[in-house]
């Protein structure tokens, strides 16, 4: 047997060059056979058609039916699949596939957008190793060509191959840097077009490609966004992407960054750029009072979450204790956080008994001894929550002990183990238990 491609080229040309009018110059030829091979096709009989179609391709010039292209597609992939072991005769099959692809869209000009995209592809899909700049360039066609018509997997695997030919030495920053924009633009252009939440998760792989590749510096982005941001910056397309990104990449000290989150949490307030806000202001030392504005933010917008609520009332609880020193504030942070999500009770538990292990009351001996009571009261709380924290609750537990009044001291304050004992401290008040030691 000749080689599919030789043959298909052969007998094409010499059909093409005494072409007369839609069928050729064999016109009665050219439609038996087209007739012949279609009613296998519609039958599903793919094998069955084979023969008739190429004889069809031999005969047939390309302007005589679309049909006959796309159908010859069908018939060769299915080839393709049964020759996949084949490489030699593969290799003539895909590239019969992608001259088909070529031809449909030379004479098909109208169909240009689904004939561009079928090529691409097919490209993906059947492309041999060594050949993803091709697949690079032919995937950036059908973008350019498509626009917002195009399949949202372009773009995606477009972003794909960018890093790979990054990686191996055939692109530049600045090409990732460019492809990166491409994609999300075109990503951009499906969405307004026609909104959906596949192009949305489609815009999040493609920012989340970038930002994993380590292609770009924290300077490379703010060079990227950067104008995109002063052109509008209200832009909530690129507010998103700035704030995604440069997450992402861990370049949140640059003054892009903060900028993107304000404007987006003035655009949409929401709990994560509030959160995204409080992080921003903690790490500053003028900004602790901006800082917990954010974070309570946060807390009242995490309205459909109560484990991120309560995630939120925790880490506000340890702000408030080990960076301001606000004891009575982290501890109604942390029991707010135990009141939200069962999954806090226990770390909120064990912070609120370490808080109660390092005030310092005033009064008499009974009175300043008595925040431990209350520290163990709390760790047995958290170790009853949570029995993994038993063993680390316990240390706590026994070094607090030694801070208990001795007993005969008690006695003289009319007290016992066992007695309920009232504290305010701190502006703090909790109901305790009397312990001591003997």
């Amino acid at each position: 047997m000749k080689k599919l491609l030789l043959s298909i080229v052969i007998l094409f040309s010499a059909s093409f060059a005494f072409a007369q009018g839609k069928y050729g110059a064999d016109s009665a030829e050219c439609v038996k056979y087209l007739s012949f091979y279609q009613q296998y096709v519609k039958q599903g009989n793919l094998d069955e058609a084979a023969p008739s179609w190429r004889k069809a391709i031999s005969l047939c010039p390309p302007t005589a039916s679309q049909n006959m292209l796309m159908d010859g597609m069908k018939i060769i992939r299915k080839e393709i699949n049964t020759y996949k072991n084949n490489p030699i005769r593969k290799k003539e099959l895909v590239d019969s596939l992608m001259w088909l692809h070529s031809l449909r869209i030379e004479n098909y000009p109208r169909y240009v957008v689904t004939a561009k995209t079928n090529y691409a592809v097919d490209m993906m899909n059947y492309s041999e190793k060594g050949s993803e700049m091709e697949v690079y360039n032919v995937l950036a066609d059908a973008m350019a060509t498509a626009k917002e018509k195009s399949t949202v997997a372009i773009p995606v695997r477009y972003m794909h191959y960018a890093i790979d030919l990054y990686n191996s030495g055939k692109l530049t920053e600045e090409d990732v840097l460019n492809s990166f924009q491409t994609s999300v633009s075109v990503l951009e252009s499906i969405q307004k077009a026609k909104p959906s939440d596949m192009v949305t998760n489609a815009i999040a792989d493609v920012e989340n490609l970038f930002a994993q590749s380590g292609v770009v510096s924290c300077e490379g982005l703010v060079n990227l966004f950067e104008p995109r941001y002063n052109s509008n910056p209200e832009d909530k397309s690129v507010l998103t992407a700035i704030v995604s990104l440069f997450s992402s990449t861990n370049c949140t000290e640059e003054v892009l960054f903060r900028n993107a989150v304000e404007g987006l949490h003035k655009i949409e307030p929401s709990s994560n750029s509030a959160y995204l806000l409080y992080k921003l202001y903690a790490g500053t030392p003028e900004g602790a009072t901006k800082a917990v504005e954010y974070m309570q933010q946060a807390v009242e917008l995490e309205n459909t979450n109560e484990n991120s609520a309560a995630s939120y009332q925790f880490e506000l609880a340890t702000y408030y204790f080990q960076k301001l020193g606000k004891n009575a504030e982290a501890i109604a942070a942390a029991k707010s956080a135990a009141e939200l999500s069962d999954e806090y009770k226990a770390k909120a538990y064990f912070l609120i008994g370490t808080i109660w292990s390092t005030i310092k009351c005033q009064g008499n001996e009974i009175e300043t001894r008595a925040p431990f009571w209350v520290a163990t009261d709390y760790m047995i709380k958290a170790k009853n929550a949570d029995p993994s924290l038993a063993s680390e609750a316990d240390i706590h537990i026994s070094s607090y002990r030694k801070y208990y009044p001795m007993q005969a001291d008690a006695f003289m304050y009319d007290i016992v183990d066992g007695d309920s004992f009232s504290i305010s401290c701190g502006g703090l008040r909790e109901t305790t238990t009397v312990r001591t030691q003997k």
